[in-house]
This record gives C-alpha cells, sequence and structure tokens, in this order.
C-alpha cells in the first residue's frame, strides 16, 4: 500500500454537506460524479496530498444508504492506493482478510476498487484505489 488516498463520509444531503465541507476545508469541492453501480453520488475535495470524498445514496437500497440507516452520516471508509490491485487483494486474502469483490471493479475518480470486510480490519471498511491505466 502506498498511501492514504481518500477518506470517504457517508452523508445525506451532497449538497448541504459540500458547503459544509467548503467552510471547513477552505475550498471548493472540484469534482462530482455518479457511480450508478454503487448507488452514489460522489464530491471530492483535496486535502494536501490526500483527498476527502463525501458519498450521497442515490436509492434507498444502495450501500451508502444502508450504512447511514444503520449508522447514521460519518466516515464510511479509509481508501488505499495500490498499484496492482489484483496482487493486494491476492496478498491480503493470504493474510486472512474477508475481500468483499474478488475482482477490481470501476469506482470514482478513474480507479479500480476492491473492499475488504470491516469484520476483518477492526470494524474500518477498507478501499483499495488503482489508477485505471488507458
Amino acid at each position: 500500500m502506498n498511501k492514504i488516498e481518500h477518506i470517504g463520509i457517508a452523508v445525506k444531503n451532497l449538497k448541504d454537506s459540500n458547503t459544509l465541507f467548503k467552510k471547513l476545508l477552505g475550498a471548493a469541492h472540484y469534482k462530482t460524479e455518479t457511480v450508478d453501480a454503487e448507488g452514489v453520488n460522489t464530491s471530492f475535495f483535496k486535502v494536501g496530498d490526500n483527498k476527502i470524498e463525501l458519498l450521497e445514496a442515490t436509492n434507498p437500497n444502495s450501500p451508502i444508504a444502508q450504512f447511514i440507516n444503520k449508522k447514521g452520516e460519518g466516515v464510511h471508509h479509509i481508501a488505499f492506493a495500490v498499484n496492482d490491485i489484483t496482487s493486494e487483494i491476492i496478498r491480503l486474502k493470504k493474510e486472512g482478510f474477508t475481500v468483499l469483490n474478488e475482482e477490481p471493479k470501476r469506482g470514482a475518480d478513474n480507479k479500480l476498487v476492491a473492499f475488504l470486510h470491516p469484520k476483518s480490519s477492526n470494524g474500518v471498511l477498507i478501499e483499495l484505489f488503482q489508477d485505471i491505466k488507458d
């Protein structure tokens, strides 16, 4: 793993949260994106070398909607940048982590993503994040 790439925060209202985080961070978000496969609208803020990703559900059955219903708004996941997501999935499985998706999938910000189940990482949802090489 190379670095913390971003911290994902589940929010009920992306517009209101963009305003709040603009005040908090002193800068506006630089990008919004919808990831239909995950049922989520995202908004990204730059914080030094790292990013904050705000996540708003687009439907009541999305993972973000379920998270908010269960735990409320707040930190949803920590994403780590990796060079080779497939090798990292294999390595982490060998180390005993539960991988939620065996194959990487397309995520926000033109990345491949995979997740580790929070039960295998002290209650923290971990996202592996790799640039898609065009």
